[in-house]
């Protein structure tokens, strides 16, 4: 199966635990960002995965090019031009003090993209999902126009849309992402989405109202009967280093729910979720009943927590062995 995901791969910059970012003398380097993640995760499952991006034509882009490449995503339709990488902080929490992001993303490459430069290419053909998020939505208004150009471009050519909503308070307000997101959805055809999302961004729960994770679902199916599928993750968090996670699914009015995982310690949460959409989707294109489906991602976004870095690089047979083995168990 063929994926397209569209998005800004990132510089990661990130403490040892124990050590705040204005202390640290050493900071630890990676590569991420959410659309890239989703990526990297969907060829380890064996799919052929094609990122569209911006990157700066200097040793940080091609250093951005080397990860994607060594973790078997194709970079053909990655532009490089520009004079900087986007850039994140990370001051990685630990016990009570939950983890600190600083991002550093005006002027980079990515940011200044203008216009779809992809519009005449054929890199939709044959493309079964294309996939982005709000995080890309919320870098410029020129961004907006070019991530729906590339959403009605895909949809001409047949793919289904992902779309994870994935809003970020530290990139725009509520009152924009709703806008903007309100007008994204009547294209989508699997939707990430959680309890907040109904609730602040698309208005189909009052500020006070509690209903279950079922009925939010069902009248934002309402509202937009397009989209086929739903997921989220509930986290508990007792800590920043240990947290309970339990992952959803909604298809064709039914709600699944996985089992409940107990991560003790987290190594690592970012990009969980990007590895959780990365399940769902490998799901649904591996054609897998909605509690298998939802019952895989959930571990695989366990699994994210213990590695160090954005990306999940387990396959598809670490994931289903890792579903059906007791962590003391010894792989031998």
């Amino acid at each position: 199966m063929k994926i397209v995901t569209f998005g800004e791969l990132l510089l990661r910059l990130s403490t040892e635990k124990g050590i705040r970012l204005a202390d640290a003398h050493d900071l630890a380097v990676n590569y991420g960002g959410g659309e890239a993640n989703v990526a990297i995760s969907l060829a380890h499952f064996g799919h052929q995965v094609k990122f569209i991006s911006q990157l700066p034509d200097n040793l940080l882009g091609v250093g951005a090019l080397a990860h994607l490449r060594r973790n078997q995503v194709d970079t053909s339709a990655i532009m490089m031009t520009g004079n900087r990488i986007g850039t994140y902080y990370l001051e990685a929490g630990i016990g009570n003090r939950s983890s600190q992001v600083i991002y550093d993303r005006m002027a980079s490459s990515f940011a200044e993209i203008s216009e779809n430069v992809w519009r005449e290419s054929d890199i939709f053909v044959d493309v079964d999902i294309f996939h982005l998020s709000g995080i890309t939505l919320a870098l410029s208004p020129a961004l907006e126009k070019v991530a729906l150009d590339l959403i009605k471009q895909a949809k001409k050519a047949g793919c289904k849309i992902s779309f994870d909503i994935n809003y970020r308070s530290k990139l725009w307000s509520q009152e924009k992402a709703a806008i903007v997101i309100q007008r994204i959805l009547p294209f989508v055809d699997y939707c990430s989405a959680g309890q907040l999302d109904a609730r602040f961004l698309l208005n189909v729960l009052a500020e006070t109202e509690t209903v279950p994770l079922e009925i939010c679902y069902q009248r934002i199916y309402q509202k937009y009967p397009n989209i086929e599928y739903f997921f989220s993750t509930q986290r508990e968090s007792q800590s920043a280093s240990q947290n309970s996670l339990q992952g959803f699914i909604y298809h064709q009015g039914n709600l699944k729910s996985a089992k409940k995982y107990l991560i003790n310690p987290i190594v690592d949460r970012i990009g969980g979720g990007d590895a959780f959409a990365a399940g769902i989707l490998h799901g649904i294109l591996s054609t897998w009943p909605d509690q298998l489906t939802i019952e895989f991602a959930t571990a695989a976004t366990v699994l994210k927590h213990s590695v160090k870095g954005d990306c999940n690089s387990f396959s598809e047979l670490e994931v289903l062995e890792f579903m059906t083995k007791s962590s003391e168990d010894v792989a031998r």
